[in-house]
């Protein structure tokens, strides 16, 4: 019966996607919210950026659709309340950046109080994983802030990341089906619904989003799949390892973006250049689609180690992931190139904030 229940949450919030996301690119194109051409750029036609609406709407509904359906323990529903209405509130802040770019400071802010959401319902770290064995306590001082730095931190890494044709729907799809697979390996069924309706609704949305895309799905969907995943993360037990494990390459990525641009005295959230690890390797002749999948693959393979290492072997799991990032960075940093910029999304100084 709960592979039933599951079953129709993932049909729906899939099923829902793909209908409502061609929908949403032509409400876009009727109102305005499109990526337009710019000289030096992949881009060449207009490309609506509100596929992330019907995204949302995919999601929501999936979850709603698991609450009559599969059965849950009281204490679930306060955190299940908070994962909702933090999704809610993204909608303004992603309305408003559609039609008037935000600055860093605003997104900054509007993302603190998403953030916040869910922590007001309980959606908190109270202790880490040990991989010896046990569990590392938080102190209750700590737990809010390293929440919100956490929930904040991988909404900016999809919001990052969202700069080339289905990167950020294929990875948060990746990491949605990790996080489903270990809640349903450990009986966390009614937890497990959760990353199954968002698995569903970024697989529709790809459909159109893979190179060459149709529509980009905008501020509302990269903020809410990095929401989305940092919450699905703590719910139920914190699964900070694993979704790190799935997530490391993009997380890094943008981790050395940041420190590069800083390091030349530049806004780190200002794109405009080809620092990220997709447009390195978009520089030494990998096509968009080989890029995409070469970085699918290996958030796959680290996901799928996630779930089948031990504890104490997810040391070595997180080994090899750095040393991969290193090789992948330094062998991409090491050779020059400018890849072209893929739409403007990436835009220049004075268009704003990177973002989608």
């Amino acid at each position: 019966m709960i592979e039933l229940s599951l079953a129709l949450v993932l049909l729906v919030s899939l099923g829902l996607a793909l209908v409502l996301t061609p929908l949403a690119g032509r409400v876009g194109v009727r109102l305005g919210i499109v990526d337009k051409p710019r000289r030096g750029e992949l881009q060449s036609r207009v490309i609506p950026r509100c596929g992330g609406y019907a995204l949302f709407i995919a999601f929501v509904v999936g979850v709603l659709l698991s609450i009559p359906t599969i059965q849950r323990f009281p204490d679930e529903y306060p955190r299940l309340m908070g994962l909702l209405l933090g999704a809610l509130v993204i909608l303004p802040l992603a309305i408003i950046d559609d039609f008037k770019r935000l600055g860093p400071r605003p997104q900054l802010i509007g993302q603190i109080v998403v953030a916040s959401v869910p922590l007001a319902f309980g959606v908190a770290f109270d202790g880490l994983v040990n991989p010896f064995g046990g569990v590392i306590a938080i102190p209750s001082l700590l737990a809010g802030p390293l929440t919100i730095l956490w929930i904040v931190g991988m909404t900016n890494t999809f919001n990052f990341i969202d700069t080339m044709d289905g990167l950020a729907a294929g990875i948060g799809l990746i990491g949605s089906v990790v996080l489903f697979a270990i809640s349903f390996q450990f009986g966390q069924f009614s937890i497990s619904a959760l990353p199954l309706a968002l698995a569903g609704a970024t697989a529709g949305f790809l459909v159109f989003n893979f190179h060459p895309a149709r529509i980009f799905m905008g501020t509302s969907g990269s903020m809410l799949i990095g929401y989305a995943l940092a919450v699905l993360a703590i719910i139920g037990g914190a699964k900070i390892a694993t979704t790190a494990m799935v997530l490391g390459i993009p997380i890094v990525d943008v981790a050395f973006v940041i420190v590069y641009r800083l390091s030349r005295r530049r806004s780190p959230f200002t794109g405009g250049d080809s620092a990220h690890l997709p447009h390195r390797l978009l520089a030494l002749g990998l096509s968009q689609r080989e890029v995409a999948l070469l970085l699918y693959a290996l958030c796959l393979v680290f996901g799928l180690l996630a779930l089948l290492l031990t504890r104490a072997q997810k040391l070595y799991g997180f080994a090899a992931l750095a040393l991969v990032i290193v090789a992948l960075i330094t062998f991409a940093a090491t050779h020059k190139g400018i890849a072209p910029q893929r739409d403007n999304r990436l835009p220049s100084p004075e268009n704003g904030p990177e973002n989608s």
